[in-house]
């Protein structure tokens, strides 16, 4: 069996996602409409291993959104995101998978080559670092029941704090590289700097003023 990646996003509900967002960026439905484009270029980002891997939409709720991409869907399980990603990573190694990855839906500009690390990574456990102190992505070849015990994760200490369960339980971990993700109106400004992909790219066309270009 090949292994599989796990794209873990929201149902895009004007008022539910990217809340942070609201108010200085624009109101619930366009914030709304910004997260509809970063799931849509996550999905192109990770289209780009189908020939190593498989990949699956896990949403947390049932949604129309994103239905005509080919992609097989499911729904993230009950309990807090520990719990949601230890389901979905257990029951692909379980099934005899070599590895499984879950990717989160807010890095729409993170580059290939990062997820090739912890794709090619040995390790039992390998962490895509975000720059707030979370993680962009989890690549696991073994997990135990308690590898996310104790971590907050609304808190900056997140990755650090997974890092240190994991390895209470005997994981060996490895850290890739770091990105950002999208939470903040400053992470917002950072994007809009950045090369953008098509959907994310179309969102900031439809809005003046245009964002300039890192060169």
């Amino acid at each position: 069996m090949r292994p599989v990646i796990f794209l873990f996003a929201k149902a895009p509900l004007a008022g539910s996602v990217k809340t942070r967002l609201v108010g200085p960026v624009g109101d619930a439905a366009e914030v709304a409409e910004l997260y509809q484009c970063f799931v849509r270029d996550m999905l192109e980002l990770l289209a780009g291993f189908a020939t190593e891997a498989d990949l699956e939409l896990r949403t947390d709720a049932q949604t129309p959104c994103w239905s005509d991409v080919p992609v097989p869907r499911g729904l993230q399980s009950a309990g807090d995101l520990g719990r949601r990603m230890l389901d979905a990573l257990a029951s692909a190694l379980d099934s005899g998978r070599p590895q499984a990855i879950i990717v989160g839906s807010d890095a729409p500009t993170l580059p290939p080559s990062h997820l090739r690390r912890l794709l090619d990574s040995p390790a039992d456990v390998a962490l895509g670092p975000c720059q707030d102190g979370g993680y962009y992505a989890i690549a696991c070849r073994r997990v135990h029941p308690r590898m996310f015990a104790g971590v907050e994760w609304s808190a900056a200490s997140a990755l650090e704090q997974t890092v240190a369960a994991a390895t209470r339980c005997g994981l060996r971990v490895e850290l890739g590289e770091p990105w950002f993700d999208v939470d903040t109106p400053g992470d917002l400004e950072r994007l809009a700097r950045s090369a953008l992909p098509r959907h994310t790219g179309g969102w900031f066309g439809r809005r003046t003023p245009k964002p300039s270009r890192e060169q």
